[in-house]
């Protein structure tokens, strides 16, 4: 792996670790029919992945949201809590992912997750995919004000004991890097996942990447150096 200047690397999960896209369009639609509401388009839920299910929501019910969403919100964890316990529930990790990011798991390198996930989630598809070990701190919505809140990267990042500097965020969305933004940490967007690249330079990522097999030279090049702060 090629050397790079960071001792925090901070994942977002949904749509830049694991591909659950499916599920959680499928199961946002299963919830809004429950509930007697017509399914909003896949666009729409595409567009709102990563923030907590209440903003999500907010952001899909719009004026329905005060009466609807809490109804909404609880179909949803139903529809997707019947989902993972379904023998033929998929929700597979990307391409090189497993491979990455145990090249990066070094001694002197932290691993973190920051997602819209709840932390049941996380950890029941961290085990699944049996990377649970890699990680030393997991952020997770129902612990944190949504993204793009800096709140689980400052919590991240006291955890692992890093400065802002030492730290970089990888995500899929424009609300990942707009959290980057807020709390001064570096951030790389992958084109992969539910927002597409102008979206991610726009919101503030430094690079993109098409892979996550492109990370460790990715950091490598954009590491500051002697140092310099990271371009912002």
């Amino acid at each position: 792996m090629p050397a790079h200047a960071y001792r925090l690397i901070v994942f977002d999960y949904d749509g830049t670790l694991v591909d659950s896209q499916h599920n959680i369009v499928t199961a946002m639609g299963e919830a809004f029919t429950a509930c007697g509401l017509p399914a909003p388009p896949a666009t729409a839920v595409r567009r709102v992945v990563g923030l907590s299910l209440e903003a999500a929501l907010e952001e899909l019910l719009g004026d329905q949201a005060h009466s609807a969403l809490p109804r909404v919100a609880q179909a949803y964890r139903d529809s997707f809590l019947a989902m993972r316990l379904h023998t033929e529930f998929h929700e597979p990790l990307f391409e090189d992912v497993r491979e990455t990011l145990l090249g990066l798991n070094q001694p002197d390198v932290s691993l973190g997750i920051a997602t819209g996930k709840a932390m049941r989630g996380l950890r029941a598809s961290l085990e699944r995919h049996q990377i649970s070990g890699l990680f030393v701190t997991l952020q997770t919505a129902d612990r944190h004000p949504s993204k793009p809140h800096p709140a689980m990267l400052r919590q991240a990042m006291a955890e692992a004991g890093a400065e802002a500097q030492e730290t970089v965020l990888i995500g899929d969305t424009s609300f990942d890097m707009a959290m980057a933004r807020s709390a001064e940490v570096a951030a790389i967007g992958v084109s992969y996942g539910y927002h597409g690249a102008e979206d991610l330079r726009r919101a503030g990522a430094a690079a993109i990447i098409d892979a996550m097999r492109e990370l460790p030279a990715t950091l490598s090049a954009l590491a500051p150096a002697d140092g310099e702060s990271w371009p912002r």
